[in-house]
């Protein structure tokens, strides 16, 4: 079924989103750093506003690493509230020196047994992608992969690879030409937009529903 995941960075973002017809929401704090853990609070009113799936963001900075045990910690307890709030899914990653580091995120989906997770462009810093599906499919807890357009592209046998464990999701300067060509040339059904649904596509300005309307309606083909 094809999907379009919009970020939102507030209530109003998730509202205006889901009146486009989004089918699921990332939730995000610091979309300028490529996306923080948001507050807990704002995860709250987000799911009193919305009836679509929404995923959160674990990280906590703005690099791929998972930092020190105090940030793991820190993360592990945002994901044990995230869950209790009855989130759809996380989004989380961690890679070092180019090979997967699947021990933090293992340790901080434990703490959230029910919940999914989508792994995010952490993923693209690997050297060998082929092995990192293999290693996530260790992890029955992800079932997504966020990865740009080019890379999608660039690695479309991975779709077949990872399946049925785990879906590819387009995302990372997605528009709607972008969507259109992805979906006559790849079998990739689920993407991702940040800016191209906000308001003059600036960063900076809130979900417009009319935009997300135009790229749902790519995404639907």
């Amino acid at each position: 079924m094809p999907i379009l995941e919009v970020i939102a960075c507030s209530v109003a973002d998730a509202v205006e989103a889901q009146r486009g017809g989004a089918g699921r929401l990332e939730i995000v704090r610091a979309m300028d750093a490529g996306g923080l853990t948001p507050p807990v609070s704002l995860v709250r009113e987000i799911l009193a506003a919305v009836s679509i799936p929404i995923r959160v963001m674990l990280r906590e900075n703005s690099g791929f690493d998972a930092g020190g045990q105090a940030a793991i910690e820190q993360l592990c307890r945002a994901a044990r509230e995230f869950a209790a709030l009855g989130v759809d899914g996380l989004v989380v990653g961690f890679v070092r020196a180019r090979k997967l580091d699947l021990a933090p995120a293992q340790q901080i989906l434990s703490g959230a047994p029910g919940i999914k997770a989508t792994f995010h462009r952490a993923f693209e810093e690997l050297e060998d992608v082929v092995a990192g599906v293999a290693a996530l499919k260790t992890t029955p807890q992800f079932d997504h992969i966020l990865l740009r357009p080019a890379r999608v592209r660039e690695l479309r046998q991975l779709v077949e690879r990872a399946a049925p464990e785990l879906t590819i999701i387009a995302g990372g300067g997605m528009d709607g030409d972008t969507i259109r060509a992805l979906r006559k040339t790849t079998a990739i059904r689920e993407f991702h937009v940040g800016r191209a649904a906000r308001q003059g596509a600036d960063i900076g300005q809130p979900v417009d529903a009319g935009r997300v309307r135009d790229l749902a309606a790519l995404v639907a083909g």
